[in-house]
């Protein structure tokens, strides 16, 4: 009890005045290892030698003087039980990790390190500023590593706690007592592969210090070069390691997945299965940054045989957290939910201290698709206070736009960006994709420029958080919102085809969902959210809207955008035609979309069938169209849907990657057939080639003239991209920012 003075003396008062036939009640607390249970054991000794009676249970007859000392409180007693044995005279002395009950509370504090010195006399005192340290001064943690010391360690026993002591900090939260004894410990003069581990190591924590990045880099760059002059593989395997914690650099996803097999590889060499297995699990972050979901998994599949076949529980729960975020991607939200359970009881069960962190992000991320968005804003600013510099105010902001709170929303654009664009770090790629999804909203075109110009090197990825706790989407995905909000509507739709493309080969409907509904098909958009029962995507304006003028938050017409006159003109002057409209004025050369134009024009609301409209009337007669799926096809398509999904999901519960593998392939590819067949609605689409050849010429030749009206009168080209609608039926339909009226 060496620094226990307080605490022993409330004790005896507390034991004296149950003498005295007063009872009493003191509540100790403290985490584990704080000296709880010792106390309780010296009070136990005091009450003995005042002739107490010592009881251990709230339940013990009786009356009168005596000690009852009761553990974990809340799960050994109740407050009635503590006001019935207080009031019998008893002295109650119970201990807890947490106050939570009406009586007097004793809060252990950490040992000094003088104090924990006594505690450990013979030990040489550097080796007992280490565990000092590393340990906080509590005296359970305390003894029990410094247990783990051999006996007659001299001074070298403070490197080697400093490499291989577990971190106190979680994922971003500095352990500022393991850092303090790596920086020792860096001060000294170590064999060059002893300090290539330690400042490895050193580099590595430090990762939560979003102000340290060139520090970092400084120490993993000498880290290296010492490991590989050591020609030890086992020690460049660690350093190559470390270097991947401490760095995270985004644009390096193909530097991480061949580092990841380097770091196999040597591990192998060196016989080191713990290294092996971070190997096998920086591969699955690199090949899920890349987008490569398929080869992600057998990676993971590999990393958690891996930790089975040594015995490490905890690469399991890791290694289901994981299949809980590839569940979540591909839409079987169920399993997702499931696993997240299964990974909270089993994290719990074998002692991993941040199991229920694994899944939290699951969870938001499932609220988020949900439509529970508002719930998760409070939590993420919580987050933001404690871990500051990691953008966790970004994905906020998200959550914000999400629930319908755009102005604030964008207020957080304004806010944020200078610092997102000069950050760096494991949720850096992530903060900017959120930042970019807000920005869509109605940012300012310098922000929406800026953030797609950061985000555009990272095109064809996906965006990936940290270790892959979250994947969010395709980077293509937010570089079309983006481009949309910046009026680059040849931009916005290559990008949002190319995501649309990733999506439907990853089998990542919620993703598809979201993305068809940005490019404006929402039709289909709300069929596969309906299916999968969540809310109709919603949004900034679509691939159809994307060049409308821009909008402040209130919907109102921005400042910088001209207002529209009441009427436009769209006529002939000789061979090229005329467009006034407000203060733009344009003279285009004569050619056939113009003609298409003007007919859409004259007839605003009206469909007319592409035939018709490249007759300039009454069109061509087609044949009659016949269905590209008949009735029985279709059922059959969609039969053979629903086993695939039984089969994909007892292949993920099993483990076996290239039967899962076989079956997201074939589905890929019913999914993208009975997609090409669907119509609007989803009803059965027919085929005519002569309507088709209609559709593909009168569409292309629409573009053309818009496309050749944005420089010289983007306002007109935004009202005219927003409001001319193609397809089988073309039809004007007015959109806000356009003229009352046409003039032809």
């Amino acid at each position: 009890m060496i620094g226990r003075r307080r605490e022993l003396a409330a004790v005896r008062r507390l034991l004296d005045g149950s003498v005295a036939g007063r009872g009493g009640c003191l509540i100790v607390v403290g985490p584990p290892g704080s000296g709880k249970t010792a106390l309780g054991d010296a009070a136990a000794e005091l009450a003995r030698q005042r002739g107490l009676p010592v009881d251990r249970t709230a339940t013990a007859d009786g009356a009168g003087p005596r000690l009852v000392i009761l553990d974990d409180l809340g799960q050994t007693a109740t407050e009635a039980d503590l006001d019935r044995l207080v009031r019998g005279g008893a002295a109650v002395l119970a201990t807890t990790v947490e106050a939570r009950h009406p009586c007097q509370h004793l809060y252990l504090a950490p040992l000094t390190e003088a104090e924990l010195a006594a505690v450990l006399p013979g030990m040489p005192i550097g080796t007992v500023h280490a565990v000092w340290l590393l340990t906080a001064g509590w005296p359970g943690p305390a003894l029990d590593l410094a247990a783990a010391v051999p006996p007659g360690a001299a001074e070298d026993a403070v490197v080697e706690l400093a490499l291989t002591s577990p971190s106190r900090g979680q994922f971003l939260a500095l352990d500022t007592g393991l850092i303090r004894l790596l920086e020792d410990a860096a001060s000294r003069a170590l064999p060059p592969a002893t300090r290539a581990r330690v400042l490895a190591r050193l580099a590595g924590e430090m990762l939560g210090d979003p102000s340290a990045p060139a520090r970092r880099r400084e120490l993993v760059d000498e880290a290296v070069r010492l490991a590989r002059d050591s020609a030890d593989p086992g020690n460049l395997a660690e350093v190559l390691d470390g270097r991947l914690h401490a760095l995270w650099d985004p644009a390096a996803a193909d530097e991480r997945l061949s580092t990841a097999s380097q770091i196999i590889d040597l591990s192998r060499r060196a016989g080191d299965a713990v290294l092996e297995r971070r190997g096998l699990f920086w591969r699955f972050v690199a090949l899920a940054e890349l987008g490569d979901l398929d080869a992600a998994e057998a990676a993971l599949v590999a990393y958690a045989r891996a930790g089975e076949r040594d015995g490490d529980p905890e690469a399991a729960v890791i290694a289901l957290s994981r299949h809980a975020v590839l569940a979540l991607v591909r839409g079987r939200f169920a399993l997702a939910e499931a696993l997240a359970v299964e990974v909270t009881e089993t994290g719990r069960r074998v002692g991993l201290a941040d199991a229920y962190r694994l899944t939290a992000s699951v969870r938001g991320r499932l609220a988020l698709l949900r439509g529970d968005a508002a719930g998760e804003v409070e939590t993420l600013r919580a987050l933001a206070r404690r871990l500051p510099g990691h953008f966790f105010e970004v994905t906020a902001a998200r959550a914000l736009a999400e629930s319908g709170e755009v102005t604030e929303a964008l207020l957080e654009v304004d806010r944020l960006l200078p610092s997102v664009l000069a950050g760096a770090g494991p949720r850096w790629l992530g903060a900017v994709a959120d930042l970019a999804f807000v920005a869509s909203f109605g940012a300012a075109p310098t922000a929406a420029g800026a953030l797609y110009d950061a985000l555009l090197p990272y095109a064809g990825r996906l965006v990936v958080w940290g270790g892959a706790n979250t994947i969010a989407g395709p980077v293509d995905d937010y570089l079309g919102r983006l481009a949309a909000r910046l009026g680059r509507s040849d931009q916005a739709r290559a990008h949002f085809d190319r995501a649309v493309a990733q999506e439907e080969r990853l089998g990542a409907l919620p993703w598809l969902a979201a993305t068809l509904a940005a490019r404006g098909d929402r039709a289909q958009a709300a069929s596969i959210a309906e299916g999968l029962g969540l809310p109709v995507p919603a949004g900034p304006p679509g691939l159809s809207d994307e060049t409308a003028p821009p909008k402040a938050a209130d919907g109102s017409p921005a400042a910088d955008a001209e207002p529209s006159a009441d009427v436009w003109r769209l006529g002939r002057d000789g061979d090229d035609w005329i467009i006034d409209a407000g203060t733009e004025h344009a003279r285009l050369r004569d050619v056939r979309g113009l003609h298409f134009l003007r007919t859409l024009l004259a007839a605003p609301g009206q469909e007319i069938a592409a035939l018709d409209l490249a007759a300039g009337g009454a069109g061509l007669v087609a044949p009659a169209p016949e269905p590209v799926l008949d009735t029985a096809a279709r059922a059959a398509y969609r039969k053979r849907l629903d086993d695939l999904a039984r089969q994909m999901d007892v292949a993920d519960r099993t483990g076996d990657v290239e039967l899962a593998a076989t079956f997201a392939a074939e589905r890929s590819a019913l999914l993208a057939e009975l997609r090409r067949a669907a119509g609007l609605g989803g009803r059965t689409r027919s085929h005519s080639a002569e309507a088709e050849r209609a559709r593909v010429n009168a569409t292309r030749a629409l573009r053309a003239v818009l496309t050749r009206l944005e420089p010289v009168a983007p306002i007109v080209a935004a009202h005219l991209r927003a409001s001319v609608h193609t397809g089988s039926y073309f039809r004007y339909q007015p959109a806000a920012g356009g003229p009352a009226r046409w003039r032809l």
